[in-house]
């Protein structure tokens, strides 16, 4: 049997074992979309969001790229902030790094990965370059890998907050509220790591006033 199929035959058993547990699961599921987070997580396989925060289809809305980034010229994720905030009307958005991340690691390095990685990994060199002072003086470089993953998390949840989307939603609805977690691989445990209410003031350069 080829790799592909196992996948197959697996995904037939998970549905047989849902319908069996809940005869009208799928109906629900399919008739109804109401998730009160968006998940914007890192593309690494061993970080599934709804199997590491046990919840179930339809709970968790997920967006995920390398390093869990939120650039402000990317399309792909701010269409999916869009969504999640102005039609499935989300309350919560996390931003969920791990320790040990490829992307984070290639970053702090001077290695050429060619052109679209180069370009990608360079927004956390610029989290590196923002935390410089802090990040150089430690030199255990496991400890300054995983520090830049939690400096990389806090950067994004600022530019979330820096979006018209989420100060739109914010001034006129008051939600969501903003999470920064990081997820440590070698013990299964989400660690929050910053936070960031509806409505609270940023720089005021990123401020709109005429929203």
């Amino acid at each position: 049997m080829k790799p592909y199929e196992i996948l197959l035959n697996e995904n037939k058993l998970w549905a047989a074992n849902k319908v069996s547990a809940d005869p009208h699961f799928f109906k629900k599921l399919s008739e109804l979309q109401t998730p009160e987070f968006l998940w914007i997580g890192c593309s690494d396989s061993r970080v599934p969001a709804n199997e590491i925060t046990g919840t179930q289809p339809g709970e968790i809305f997920v967006h995920r790229n390398i390093a869990n980034l939120v650039i402000n010229t990317d399309v792909n994720v701010l269409s999916v902030l869009d969504y999640a905030v102005n039609h499935l009307k989300v309350k919560h958005i996390i931003v969920c790094g791990h320790y040990g991340c490829g992307g984070i690691k290639a970053a702090i390095t001077k290695h050429d990965f060619k052109p679209v990685l180069n370009m990608w990994l360079r927004n956390i060199k610029d989290v590196h370059r923002i935390h410089r002072k802090e990040l150089d003086s430690i030199e255990v470089e496991e400890k300054k890998t995983n520090r830049l993953v939690e400096l990389n998390v806090q950067e994004q949840i600022f530019n979330l907050a820096k979006t018209s989307i989420i100060q739109r939603a914010w001034r006129n609805e008051n939600r969501p509220d903003l999470h920064g977690w990081v997820y440590g691989l070698k013990d299964g445990i989400i660690h929050p790591v910053c936070e960031m209410k509806a409505g609270t003031h940023i720089d005021e350069l990123y401020e709109y006033d005429d929203l």
